[in-house]
């Protein structure tokens, strides 16, 4: 399986999770491509977006958190290089806000309000690298709402 067939399918689990509504199927087909790519040992980029799209079709948080900081921990063995050859619009800079969204998220859900103000943070440190397009302002949107959560 090739670069382009991982991320390939990857985005049809997207697809089937955010377009169909089909978690379930998107879990399976999702599980299917990390143990195709040795899991966490497989190239950074798969590891960090695949972990990342997993995360968001568990039923547990506790899940969803191991997920999220395994995107986390792959990004962090990305270079600039690397997601720009994979054709990702964004730079390696431009993942960080929606990954540590997501971390403050889980741990705001399993009651970490420490923690989660600290993921916050971090993401709102870097969301000046992501442009004023749809996802910009999904990201923001999400941290903003995140924010009123956390001031509660």
């Amino acid at each position: 399986m090739n670069a382009d067939d991982v991320m390939a399918r990857i985005g049809h689990g997207v697809e089937l999770h955010h377009q169909r509504g089909d978690r379930e199927a998107a879990r399976l087909l999702f599980a299917r491509v990390w143990a195709e790519i040795g899991g966490e040992q497989g190239d950074p980029l798969h590891v960090c977006v695949l972990a990342h799209s997993m995360a968001d079709v568990q039923d547990d948080i506790r899940e969803e958190l191991v997920w999220d900081l395994r995107a986390l921990t792959a990004a962090g063995r990305l270079t600039d290089d690397r997601v720009a050859a994979a054709g990702v619009p964004l730079s390696l800079a431009g993942l960080y806000p929606s990954l540590h969204l997501n971390l403050s998220e889980c741990y705001r859900r399993l009651g970490d309000l420490d923690l989660a103000r600290e993921h916050l943070r971090e993401a709102r440190a870097g969301i000046g690298v992501l442009g004023d397009d749809d996802y910009g302002r999904l990201i923001r949107g999400g941290l903003e709402r995140l924010e009123e959560l956390l001031a509660e």
